[in-house]
């Protein structure tokens, strides 16, 4: 599974980062970015719960 972000959609909440602080970066405004080489144990479980909280759907998961 990977964890794709369509950046046209964020809104700059943060939400993401929440659940998933190893898998998403935010930068000075609050707009997330995939970490290209996620730490060793991040979980799809993570990567799920990250994609759930945004509230405008720009993370999904993709196999």
């Amino acid at each position: 599974m990977k964890l794709r972000l369509d950046a046209t959609r964020c809104q700059g909440y943060g939400l993401c980062q929440e659940p998933a602080p190893d898998l998403i970066d935010l930068d000075d405004f609050g707009y997330a970015a995939v970490i290209a080489d996620p730490a060793p144990g991040v979980t799809e479980d993570a990567a799920r719960a990250a994609a759930e909280a945004c509230p405008n759907s720009a993370l999904r998961l993709e196999r």
